[in-house]
C-alpha cells in the first residue's frame, strides 16, 4: 500500500468518523430490538453484516413473527432500500477513477451516511478508491459491531423508546438533509415528501408510505426544474 493510498483512506476515516459515533446509538438499539424479537446476538450480528441496512433491518424487526415471513421482509426490504438505485445513480457519477469490480463492492457497501459524506467529498476534490473504502470500512464494523453489543446487552437496554434512544436515528437524518440544504426549494421538496408519505401511511397498509414519500419527493424535484426552466426560457 502505498503513502498516497494510506493517505486517502485516512481522510475517508476522518470524514465518516462524526457519522460513525452517531451511528454507534442506533446499532445498540437495533440490536436490544432484535434481542426483544428473540434473535440471538449471533443472528443479530449476522443480520447487521449482510443486511447493513438499518432502515430495512428496523422495519423487518417491526413485523418480526415466529415464523418470519420471508415474504414480508423481503418486500419491505425492497421498499425501504429502493431509494439505493437513486444513491448508487447518484455517486456514480463521481467514479469515473473506480474499476468495474471497485464499483460494485461500493455498492454493495452503500449507506446514507457513506453517501453523503462522499458526495460532500465529491463537490471538492475527487472521489478515490481509498477514501471511500476507508470510509465505508469503519462505517460498517461499527455498524456490525454496534448490533452485536446491543444484542448481548438487550436485556438490560429494555425500551429503547424509555431512554429516548429511539430519537437517534431520525436525528442523524436531520443532520444529512441540512447539509444538502439549497434553501426553499429543497424545503418544498422536504414537506411534499413528507405529505406524501403522511398520506400513504394513513390509507395505505404495510411500509408503502416510504415509496410513496420518495416518489414524491422526486415529482416535486421534477416539477421544480421544469418550471425553472419555463422560467428562464
Amino acid at each position: 500500500m502505498t503513502s498516497a493510498t494510506r493517505l486517502e483512506m485516512r481522510r475517508g476515516f476522518q470524514a465518516i468518523l462524526p457519522l460513525t459515533v452517531a451511528v454507534v446509538p442506533i446499532g445498540l438499539v437495533f440490536g436490544a430490538v432484535a434481542a426483544t424479537k428473540g434473535l440471538s446476538p449471533l443472528e443479530a450480528m449476522l443480520m447487521s453484516a449482510l443486511v447493513f441496512a438499518g432502515g430495512s433491518q428496523f422495519v423487518a424487526m417491526d413485523i418480526w413473527t415466529h415464523p418470519a415471513s420471508m415474504a414480508a421482509l423481503g418486500m419491505a426490504a425492497l421498499l425501504v432500500n429502493i431509494r439505493h438505485v437513486l444513491m448508487g445513480a447518484s455517486i456514480s457519477r463521481h467514479m469515473a477513477n473506480f474499476s468495474g469490480r471497485q464499483k460494485v463492492m461500493s455498492m454493495l457497501f452503500l449507506a446514507d451516511e457513506i453517501w453523503a459524506v462522499a458526495e460532500f467529498r465529491a463537490r471538492e476534490y475527487r472521489l478515490t478508491p481509498a477514501w471511500f473504502f476507508g470510509a465505508a470500512l469503519l462505517f460498517y464494523a461499527a455498524w456490525v459491531l454496534s448490533g452485536l453489543t446491543g444484542a448481548l446487552l438487550g436485556r438490560l437496554v429494555g425500551d429503547p423508546a424509555v431512554i429516548a434512544m429511539d430519537f437517534v436515528f431520525p436525528a442523524v437524518f436531520v443532520i444529512l438533509i441540512a447539509g444538502f440544504w439549497r434553501g426553499r426549494r429543497t424545503g418544498l421538496i422536504l414537506i411534499g415528501s413528507g405529505a406524501c408519505a403522511l398520506l400513504v401511511h394513513r390509507y395505505v397498509p404495510g411500509v408503502w408510505y416510504i415509496l410513496g414519500g420518495a416518489l414524491g419527493g422526486v415529482a416535486i424535484a421534477a416539477l421544480a426544474s421544469l418550471l425553472k426552466r419555463e422560467v428562464k426560457a
